[in-house]
């Protein structure tokens, strides 16, 4: 029988839309495109959320790479407020899961200053029974500690949760350890394959 429910946060129960945070700064699309390549679709963008190199020096590094945005770089990322926004579905839908008997634990790949300047977005966090940020272990999913983190942290029996990540790779390493999943491909899917999962031997 599921019990526990692990969700992923970005694009789970936060949105996350790169091209649309450079747009609010006023970039037309071409330099809000170019901003985004440079910067989120980067190898460096990770970093961020692995936690071993200071906000300075991954910004050093993109830059390093592309020095001819240098001044936009520094504009827009020497803060992230804003880089994710609510979801208004977070909060009802863990309301949700809990009512159906399940406990609500977050395993994400995130950045200690996305969740300093993104605070409103992450108001669900405290109907969570807990979880596992990836800047605090300095590990990034799919490594297989992080998952193990989670789980004896919490002391989790895998054969009793469900993880729930909207990126595809990550799921086969929580699969490993006995996990079952669900790849989030949009809000209604996802939450009527989580509660026929709970709703499963009852």
């Amino acid at each position: 029988m599921i019990r526990n429910v692990i969700l992923d946060i970005g694009g789970v129960l936060v949105r996350y839309d790169g091209l649309r945070y450079f747009r609010s700064f006023g970039y037309p699309e071409e330099m809000a495109r170019k901003l985004a390549d440079a910067t989120m679709g980067s190898t460096w963008w990770c970093e961020f959320d692995r936690g071993v190199f200071t906000n300075e020096e991954i910004l050093s590094f993109m830059i390093a790479d592309h020095p001819e945005l240098e001044a936009d770089i520094k504009k827009t990322l020497s803060h992230q407020l804003g880089v994710v926004t609510k979801k208004e579905t977070a909060i009802p839908w863990i309301r949700h899961l809990h009512e159906e008997g399940a406990k609500v634990y977050y395993l994400s790949n995130f950045s200690k200053v996305c969740l300093s300047d993104c605070e409103d977005a992450m108001a669900f966090r405290h109907l969570c029974e807990g979880g596992v940020f990836s800047f605090e272990e300095q590990m990034i999913k799919p490594n297989p500690d992080i998952y193990k983190r989670i789980l004896e942290k919490y002391d989790l029996d895998p054969k009793e949760c469900v993880f729930c990540d909207d990126t595809y790779r990550n799921l086969p390493m929580a699969e490993h350890f006995g996990i079952r999943t669900v790849w989030y491909r949009n809000q209604e899917q996802a939450e009527q394959e989580i509660d026929d999962l709970l709703r499963k031997e009852v």
